[in-house]
């Protein structure tokens, strides 16, 4: 903007560069009707009231911040720093006030036209923390022992002003939060549960695919994980549950009225423990099937009488029952 400006300026056709500028030219001050009384020591400002006041004039209040055009004039020094004295009117009268820097307590003092309004405190009362006066700051530097109980009396305060600012942290802190970081990290965490929920529908998906379902999966939880994992060791497999069913055939007597067999029982129970494959049970059943086959083939056509013997049955029902009666006996 201001490069704009300067590349802007108009210099007239009689315009001497010898002369100076174009404000030594034309016989003008750079602050133009702000330097009007220039030649008195006094220029124009815009100053903010630093703070309430009353106005003699009106009795009107004029609150802290509020602007005039004040005539500045440097009036002495303190020490190596300027004082200035500050000349507006009032802009609900025709009354004029005054006032004064004073930088020896940083502060503002009104010379004339207005009068402070009192509602000034002591900042130790109000548990503020001021800085040391120079008095104290030279007796801190020069007493070792002054300056040890000063500490103490520190630490004593930090120690008791602690819970006070951290309530304060945590009241701007919400206040003054920046938002925009909130934002950042609330789509960022957004933008990882939505990869996460798009990779569980992709394995649900597969999952209903593979079991041809049409169902609503809920989430997974901890419950389901531990009776699934229960289920899984009481479940058997369907091999397991064949082979059972084969064996219970086996074992059950062919007869509805035949007495338990040797196969029931303690051994019936100890096969089931043993859990025999169905391999062993075929050759099993192999072998007492060619025994008998052989029985029969050795054994006479007619007996003593002359009466033909039928041919023995393959059933295990005589073998069962004089297995029994072995045991019982």
């Amino acid at each position: 903007m201001g490069e704009r400006k300067g590349q802007n300026k108009y210099y007239p056709p009689d315009y001497d560069p010898k002369k100076g500028g174009l404000n030594k030219f034309q016989g003008t001050h750079a602050l133009r009707e702000r330097a009007r009384k220039i030649h008195l020591g006094i220029i124009i400002i815009r100053f903010e009231m630093p703070y309430n006041i009353w106005c003699d004039g009106c009795k009107n209040h004029i609150g802290m911040g509020v602007r005039y055009n004040a005539e500045k004039t440097k009036v002495g020094m303190y020490y190596s720093t300027p004082i200035y004295k500050f000349r507006m009117k009032c802009h609900l009268c025709d009354n004029h006030f005054e006032i004064q820097t004073d930088p020896g307590n940083l502060d503002y003092t009104i010379l004339s036209g207005a009068r402070r309004q009192e509602n000034r405190w002591d900042p130790l009362q109000n548990e503020q923390v001021v800085p040391e006066t120079k008095e104290v700051q030279k007796r801190l530097f020069d007493d070792a022992m002054y300056k040890l109980e000063h500490q103490a009396k520190d630490a004593k305060a930090a120690a008791d002003a602690k819970p006070v600012l951290q309530k304060l942290f945590e009241r701007n802190q919400s206040v003054w939060d920046d938002t925009y970081e909130a934002n950042c990290r609330l789509r960022t965490e957004f933008r990882h549960q939505k990869k996460e929920i798009k990779g569980q529908q992709e394995l649900d998906r597969q999952l209903l695919a593979k079991s041809s379902l049409d169902l609503t999966l809920l989430p997974e939880t901890d419950q389901d994980r531990q009776m699934a994992a229960l289920m899984k060791l009481q479940t058997k497999s369907a091999i397991e549950r064949a082979s059972e069913q084969r064996l219970d055939l086996l074992m059950r007597p062919a007869l509805p009225g035949a007495t338990a067999t040797t196969f029931g029982g303690l051994k019936r129970q100890k096969i089931l423990n043993s859990q025999l494959q169905l391999q062993d049970l075929g050759i099993r059943r192999k072998q007492v099937q060619s025994d008998q086959s052989a029985d029969v083939a050795s054994a006479p056509d007619k007996s003593e009488d002359g009466a033909s013997v039928p041919e023995k049955s393959l059933s295990l029902v005589g073998e069962y029952s004089s297995s029994d009666n072995d045991s019982n006996s």
